[in-house]
């Protein structure tokens, strides 16, 4: 099967993902929710983003973590894969030259992935939190080019999936 690039992000009423290098709410059921999508799956994230994680959550358990930084060397010894490039691990997954357990590959961040990934996407699952949380990394837009596949809403979150 082809390979699916998945981004996944939850998002605050102003598109913010983080604040401060870390995720400023606190939401177990969109926890749940990114672990059960992502299990089993190789992950993409930027270095700040692999560096927000706590500690017993890096790597990421149970996925290929792909970590992207300007400078790869200096995570060595890191229970990860680093990368330079976004755009190298995802040409590599599809052309077959890094083999994956599966056929998805999640891109989970940051704000920098993500718009160097944007035009690669070919699905995006989104957590919509019905609050403003003053961020100062932020989604980017994506809705014109992706067509609504289905949306629940859960209290103060909405679990959307978008597809291309």
């Amino acid at each position: 099967m082809p390979l699916r690039v998945c981004a996944i992000a939850a998002i605050d009423q102003d598109r913010a993902i983080g604040r401060d290098g870390d995720i400023p709410w606190h939401y177990p059921e969109d926890m749940k929710h990114f672990a059960r999508l992502t299990s089993g799956h190789a992950v993409l994230m930027g270095r700040k983003t692999y560096d927000s994680l706590p500690p017993r959550y890096k790597p990421l358990p149970d996925r290929r973590n792909f970590v992207i930084s300007r400078t790869p060397e200096n995570l060595a010894g890191e229970p990860i894969e680093a990368y330079a490039d976004a755009l190298d691990v995802i040409k590599g997954a599809r052309n077959g030259e890094l083999a994956l357990s599966s056929d998805m590959l999640w891109i989970v961040g940051g704000e920098q992935i993500y718009r160097a990934t944007l035009a690669q996407w070919d699905e995006v699952y989104l957590t919509r939190i019905n609050k403003s949380y003053g961020g100062d990394t932020f989604f980017p837009e994506f809705e014109s080019e992706f067509r609504l596949e289905s949306a629940q809403e859960m209290g103060e979150l909405n679990f959307e999936h978008w597809v291309r």
